[in-house]
């Protein structure tokens, strides 16, 4: 099952690129050439820091413990820390080269494809992935090879990340502004993160665990943004309405 885990997750960044330049072609891109692929850059070793930054925080005490364990350091990844450090590098490089506008829609719908991809390889993983929820009685629950019936959070995610999919190409002008597609991404992916952790394992701080702080400080940090993409919202469910 190891195996489906790296394919279908190789799966999920082929899709998403594929659909990044698919998105680059139908929107166009007024960066430069050069200028792109040192923002693409900046975003894959910011998200390939921040996914490790963040695994390594939630267990803290664990880490520390192993932290001359070369397979354990480098063994685990999370969305959220890519994310988060994947935008944080974005824009830094954004600000030492001057740039000013948005960049990040072009990225979403690939985002959100290939985390629906992927985790359909976590579910696949097993026990070994550390993805699953906690124990349930539900009639859907998994066995995930420990005995344990549980919730198959990977599964609800890929759905969710269909959904989003859905939700994302409504998001266009003209009520909506340049880099509300991604936004829009990013509060919708960590306020469902911040839910659908709760039924899943880790170690507590203060009621949350390190990954739903970290969606918490998200949150709080685009909530600017959040009534002005609502009021687009109801202004678009009036032109379908009336279309």
């Amino acid at each position: 099952m190891l195996l489906w885990h790296l394919v279908l997750e190789s799966l999920g960044y082929f899709v998403g690129f594929r659909l990044y330049l698919r998105e680059r072609q139908k929107c166009g891109d007024f960066l430069s050439s050069e200028t792109r692929w040192t923002i693409i850059a900046a975003a894959i070793i910011g998200a390939a820091a921040g996914s490790k930054f963040l695994y390594w925080l939630e267990d803290p005490l664990r880490t520390v413990h192993q932290w001359h364990d070369l397979a354990y350091l480098m063994g685990g990844k999370t969305i959220i820390g890519a994310l988060l450090g994947g935008t944080i590098a974005v824009e830094g490089t954004k600000a030492r080269l001057g740039i000013h506008e948005r960049t990040g829609d072009l990225f979403a719908i690939p985002l959100a494809a290939g985390i629906a991809i992927g985790r359909l390889g976590c579910f696949l993983a097993g026990i070994q992935d550390g993805t699953y929820g906690v124990a349930t009685g539900l009639p859907w629950a998994v066995d995930f090879g420990d005995g344990v019936r549980r919730h198959p959070v990977q599964l609800y995610e890929s759905a969710a990340m269909l959904g989003l999919l859905f939700l994302l190409r409504l998001v266009k002008p003209p009520h909506f502004e340049r880099g509300d597609r991604f936004r829009i991404f990013l509060l919708v992916y960590f306020g469902w993160r911040l839910l659908i952790d709760l039924i899943k394992p880790g170690i507590p701080f203060a009621g949350l665990t390190t990954l739903q702080w970290a969606c918490v400080a998200a949150l709080l940090w685009y909530a600017r943004d959040l009534r002005r993409l609502l009021s687009a919202h109801f202004y678009t469910k009036e032109a379908l309405a009336d279309g």
